[in-house]
């Protein structure tokens, strides 16, 4: 893994940093998207204080073409080729459909799913170049629905499909896609804050862990889905 490069979309905090954090310990350059400039500053430094020069900041909002375009340009021109890209950046609005807005709507689904399709078009070039990853960030909303979350159950169901079925069009070009759904994770999601008294929960870096694993994997061999769930969870 040393010296590769990954593009990681929503990584200012939560799991997109923790990955990133696991990477550049790792030796591997990462750029790192998000759509709110002084947080992206604060991770990125954070991040080149665990090994300097491996990382940079680029914002993105990753609803916008063009803007992924860029950040993959960026990375290019910093760095020299692009290896992974591991496509985060998701939201969620949860309300019954007779109260979920058109606009809460939109920013699910243009978000979580049509964001990575930008993602994934927007490197796809570089990537069938050094034969790389995709990984893409579900939730085990993608499998199990639950009341209130038709907005985040539809986007999540569609990337699983999106993620496998880019999976088979693009193995035979020496790209591999994996996609991974977590399930109860203590993180930064939708502007919160980690909650005390929730270490049961999957940690962000545990994700980061099975992405640097996934990595590591022989070339051979491909986990094209993984399911996270804490090992003991809170009995309600």
């Amino acid at each position: 893994m040393k010296n590769k490069t990954a593009v990681i979309t929503g990584a200012s905090k939560g799991i997109g940093f923790a990955i990133a954090a696991k990477l550049v310990k790792e030796d591997v350059n990462v750029c790192i998207t998000a759509r709110n400039k002084d947080d992206l500053g604060h991770a990125a430094n954070k991040l080149n204080k665990i090994n300097s020069g491996r990382a940079i900041a680029v914002y993105c909002d990753v609803k916008d073409y063009q803007s992924q375009v860029n950040a993959v340009q960026k990375t290019i021109e910093q760095f020299g080729s692009l290896d992974y890209l591991i496509a985060n950046a998701g939201v969620g609005h949860f309300a019954s459909v007779e109260d979920l807005s058109i606009e809460q709507w939109k920013d699910v689904i243009d978000t979580n799913l049509t964001g990575v399709f930008y993602s994934v078009k927007a490197a796809i070039e570089e990537l069938i170049k050094t034969k790389g990853y995709i990984i893409t960030i579900s939730s085990l909303a993608g499998k199990n629905t639950f009341a209130g979350g038709s907005a985040y159950n539809a986007s999540k169901f569609g990337l699983n499909g999106f993620s496998e079925a880019i999976m088979l069009d693009l193995r035979y070009k020496g790209i591999k896609v994996t996609t991974i759904m977590p399930g109860s994770v203590s993180s930064h999601f939708n502007n919160r804050s980690p909650e005390e008294g929730k270490d049961w929960r999957i940690q962000p870096e545990d994700i980061g862990q099975m992405v640097v694993d996934l990595f590591k994997m022989p070339a051979r061999t491909l986990p094209s889905r993984v399911e996270l769930r804490p090992s003991i969870p809170n009995r309600k």
